[in-house]
């Protein structure tokens, strides 16, 4: 332990920034797990991250929309994410790009970063000085990357999890990914943070919308776990916006199937409960929206003052009598 205290002190204080090159000043202690990935019949790219450091997933995954995603650890330089972004959306694939930074790296040693583009191209590099167990393995559409980990085996159990899982979304399929690394002995010092983001193929016109998913656990006991719930959650809300979506557009049946599927989801949630009462009103069936109303109002009162105010926001589009008779 005192080597190893030693090793976090040194590098520390005198892995430092060069001119040129800002952001690589006391560089975070982050040792970890992770992947670089993407989805060949979508395009999507995504980066999964594990580690026994807080908010793993502000310092370590970055991703650009039609451009590419980086994941850089170990004694990190983040300057790797957004100058990585900014070569690859020049024209460099990953190996020239990846080579560019690491040549102006000092700290080079200790670092590792892996670069992964829109074709799916990979450069991934792991420093000499990186603490064992520590290895990557990189092919067509994904790399994944690990080091102080508690044996050699999770390294290959991440490939194995991300080939196997080519049925599942994306992000379902970096976070199994995740569990493999875990499953095999994960991080040496155990797990604290954990975070996904998924950017699309093309590039956007709007900042919001980078990330298509952007979920980060910063301090937890279970991260992966969190994370799990965390994306589930994300999966429900997509169906409740693609809902919100039908129902500005007067498509009730599309709004109810909607957040019908969000209820599958979360069925004891109540705003998902709420949503579809209102949908149902909306469309005439009342008789099937009023005991939905009912339960809810008798969980939490307070929906009820929410019922009372939507119709003058022009959400719900019930005769006054029908309201005073549901919120009374």
């Amino acid at each position: 332990m005192k080597s190893l205290s030693f090793l976090a002190i040194f590098c520390c204080t005198t892995l430092f920034s060069q001119s040129g090159n800002p952001g690589i000043m006391k560089d975070a202690f982050a040792h970890t797990y992770s992947i670089v990935a993407r989805d060949a019949k979508t395009g999507e790219m995504a980066v999964g991250v594990q580690s026994h450091w807080f908010s793993v997933g502000s310092i370590v995954s970055w991703g650009k929309s039609g451009v590419g995603v980086v994941a850089t650890q170990s004694f990190v330089n983040p300057a790797y994410g957004p100058q990585g972004l900014e070569l690859m959306q020049q024209g460099k694939n990953p190996s020239e790009a990846l080579g560019i930074l690491l040549a102006q790296d000092e700290g080079k040693e200790y670092r590792q970063v892996a670069f992964l583009d829109t074709s799916g191209n990979t450069a991934a590099h792991t420093g000499e000085n990186c603490v064992e167990a520590a290895d990557h393995i990189s092919g067509e559409n994904y790399s994944v990357q690990a080091n102080m980990m508690l044996n050699a085996t999770i390294v290959p159990a991440m490939q194995k999890a991300f080939l196997e899982n080519a049925k599942l979304p994306l992000a379902e399929r970096v976070l199994k990914v995740l569990q493999a690394a875990e499953a095999a002995g994960g991080d040496l010092r155990g797990s604290q943070s954990a975070a996904i983001i998924v950017v699309g193929p093309e590039e956007v016109e709007n900042p919001w919308e980078e990330k298509k998913i952007d979920l980060r656990v910063d301090d937890h006991q279970q991260p992966l776990v969190e994370l799990e719930r965390l994306l589930k959650v994300a999966r429900a809300y997509e169906f409740m916006n693609r809902g919100d979506l039908a129902m500005e557009e007067n498509n009730v049946d599309k709004a109810l199937e909607e957040y019908g599927n969000a209820m599958k989801l979360f069925p004891d949630n109540l705003e998902m409960q709420y949503w579809t009462a209102v949908a149902l009103a909306n469309s005439g069936r009342m008789d099937e929206a009023k005991p939905i109303f009912e339960a809810i109002f008798k969980e939490d009162e307070n929906w009820k003052e929410m019922t009372r105010r939507l119709p003058s926001a022009g959400l719900l589009n019930i005769p006054q009598q029908q309201l005073l008779n549901l919120i009374k």
